[in-house]
């Protein structure tokens, strides 16, 4: 009988906050930017960006200011823990893992959509090259007190966070259902029939994948058993 492999544990587990953590969808910025401009963006990036996309011209001031406003407002709606966030959390912090999260959200903002979660290593963040770069995980890491990027991980549903992480040379876990990929409540995910749930996740794991993702899970309720196959995968001698 072959030996089992002995699974190195991971060094420290970097998380996206909405999509991820909390906002199951990804649903506050597009709902921010249809409540202030009426219109929905076009394409992936971040708020600031997004907001001048959804405009076509950049942002006054007071339009700027209300949008941020209203940013932080719709975080009491959208905090709420993802399936399976709560407990992943628990386990890193019986095992001593350190983590953190990461977002491009204005601080209030961002401060008001993660305050149901455990408090962590939070650090200024500089001016830092938006994602795709790999500033804003290796910023993360070093706030960690991280020595190295051996056994480092990201897990997020945002193609460009994704992206930011392998940039990183990090280990990366995608999520299809509760990423902006697809884009819809927990209700309006489970209310799809199955062959249409099924088309939507496929979709979303495709698109993942294709990022570069070295993993794919609906959500964080399937992050255990993803967790223990990447680092097997690490046993093995495998890199990211």
């Amino acid at each position: 009988m072959p030996h089992a492999c002995s699974a190195p544990p991971f060094r420290a587990v970097l998380f996206g906050l909405s999509g991820c953590l909390v906002d199951f969808g990804a649903r506050m910025l597009p709902r921010a930017l249809l409540e202030c401009t009426g219109k929905a963006p076009s394409s992936a990036a971040p708020p600031a960006e997004a907001l001048h996309q959804c405009l076509g011209r950049n942002a006054a001031d007071e339009e700027r200011q209300a949008f941020e406003r209203t940013l932080t407002e719709l975080a009491a709606r959208y905090g709420d823990p993802t399936p399976g966030a709560l407990d992943a959390l628990a386990q890193l912090q019986r095992s001593r893992t350190p983590w953190t999260w990461l977002d491009e959200l204005p601080e209030p903002a961002s401060a008001a959509l993660s305050s149901r979660l455990p408090d962590t290593v939070r650090c200024e963040r500089p001016a830092l090259r938006p994602w795709p770069t790999p500033d804003a995980c290796l910023h993360a890491l070093i706030g960690l007190g991280v020595d190295s990027l051996e056994g480092c991980l990201l897990v997020s549903g945002d193609p460009r966070l994704l992206r930011s992480g392998l940039n990183a040379g990090l280990w990366t876990v995608g999520l299809a259902a509760s990423g902006p990929l697809c884009g819809l409540s927990p209700v309006a995910w489970h209310a799809m029939d199955t062959p249409e749930r099924d088309r939507v996740r496929a979709q979303a794991t495709l698109a993942l994948y294709r990022c570069g993702a070295h993993s794919v899970i609906d959500h964080l309720a399937e992050l255990g058993p993803c967790l223990t196959d990447l680092a097997n995968r690490r046993a093995r001698g495998e890199k990211p």
